[in-house]
């Protein structure tokens, strides 16, 4: 059992939660394991992984608002292989921070409150984030937390890319382009500064089930294709992506929505299960016959391509392009499409490349690179964690770690 102190991670989507064990080894997080809770699933279980073996743990307690039993529980079962009693601080991805939080902070009542303001914003995934940043509080209430945003690392970007066409009032309100999946995009630049230095004009797909786009310069975020709010952009597995905005208008006009229908509309009903009628799994599109499936794939290829070309004349030219996330590092048959759409610029796709998904998957002679790169949300939460709680002051100091 390991003994060194701990540091959590929990990455809350809508319907999961990832949990990321770190060993702090130094000024470094390290590792050493983790856990998906999926709260669709019957019966509920912790599916944890240490080392190279990944067990099932059956969940017994109920899952209720505040998840105080199943967090407990959840405990207690990782007691089985980690020393949890030094556990020192838990870090946590926050979808949104707004204006106001543009890097890694603290955790504090006025924080929390100040996160929970910006739920409007992302509100399919910013509760999920406070929930278990509410229910660790109450349960450990002497457990650091500290919470990384998905939008910080979009903050670079110039003031022209992040407007809309609206009054300057509405802006300096907020009503503007914030960029998400910032966490992946951080990793991925990381990444590509260790594996492919030369690169420095790229355009890195988040593909999972929310999908964005970013253009980066030299590892520097510069355009990202989902703006203020986490529907805009690509189509996604439930979500349509970029939109005209008169849709909006007709259905509230015209076919008398509620404001909460065309919420439930957009967020769940909509992106590629809407297209097709048939599943939001592209895998499953992917082996699907019909013609819905087909169009639906193509459609979300044709939309990545795009937004390819477009964040290409952002950066006044292209070097490489990057997939990844689940569906960009695992499905060729995305990567192909997509590329397929990308031949006018250039690009050439090496088949047994792409199909064992090697970093490089674009040919010797392509004029840019293809790379497919396993994005770690989950080490960037430990990483600014420990930073912040570096830095933070003496009583919210981390034991063990200097500043």
């Amino acid at each position: 059992m390991e003994t060194t102190d701990l540091l959590l991670t929990f990455n809350a989507g809508s319907s999961t939660v990832k949990i990321g064990i770190f060993a702090i080894d130094g000024a470094e997080a390290r590792r050493i394991g983790k856990g998906v809770i999926d709260f669709r699933a019957e019966p509920l279980a912790l599916r944890l992984t240490k080392g190279r073996q990944t067990v099932e743990r059956p969940l017994k307690a109920e899952v209720t608002d505040d998840l105080h039993g199943v967090i407990d529980e959840t405990f207690a079962l990782l007691a089985d292989d980690f020393d949890m009693t030094a556990t020192r601080a838990a870090g946590h991805r926050v979808v949104h921070g707004g204006d106001r939080f543009t890097r890694a902070i603290a955790l504090d009542a006025a924080a929390i409150d100040a996160v929970d303001a910006l739920t409007p914003l992302a509100p399919l995934h910013q509760p999920q984030a406070l929930r278990f940043i509410r229910a660790l509080r109450h349960l450990k209430p002497h457990l650091a937390q500290t919470a990384s945003f998905d939008t910080a690392f979009h903050a670079t970007q110039d003031d022209l890319v992040r407007r809309f066409a609206i009054p300057r009032a509405l802006h300096d309100e907020g009503i503007k382009r914030y960029g998400f999946h910032g966490l992946s995009y951080k990793f991925i630049a990381g990444e590509l500064r260790r594996q492919a230095p030369r690169a420095a004009k790229v355009v890195v797909a988040h593909l999972g089930s929310g999908a964005s786009l970013c253009a980066l310069d030299d590892g520097v975020s510069r355009d990202c294709s989902m703006g203020f709010s986490t529907l805009d952009g690509t189509p996604m597995a439930t979500r349509p992506g970029w939109l005209d905005p008169g849709v909006i208008l007709h259905l509230a006009g015209q076919k008398k929505q509620s404001l909460e229908e065309i919420e439930d509309l957009l967020y769940h009903r909509c992106g590629l299960l809407g297209v097709s009628g048939i599943s939001a799994d592209t895998r499953e599109l992917v082996k699907d016959g019909r013609p819905e499936a087909r169009q639906a794939i193509d459609l979300f290829t044709l939309r990545i391509a795009g937004e390819i070309g477009r964040m290409a004349a952002t950066l006044s030219g292209l070097d490489a392009i990057v997939f990844t996330a689940g569906i960009g590092e695992h499905q060729p048959e995305i990567r192909e499409g997509v590329a397929k759409r990308l031949s006018w610029l250039g690009l050439a796709i090496d088949e047994k490349a792409n199909a064992a998904n090697d970093f490089t998957i674009s040919t010797r002679e392509s004029r840019i690179a293809a790379h497919v790169i396993a994005t770690d949300e989950e080490q960037i939460i430990a990483d600014e964690a420990l930073t912040v709680l570096r830095g933070a002051d003496p009583d919210q100091q981390l034991a063990g770690i200097s500043r």
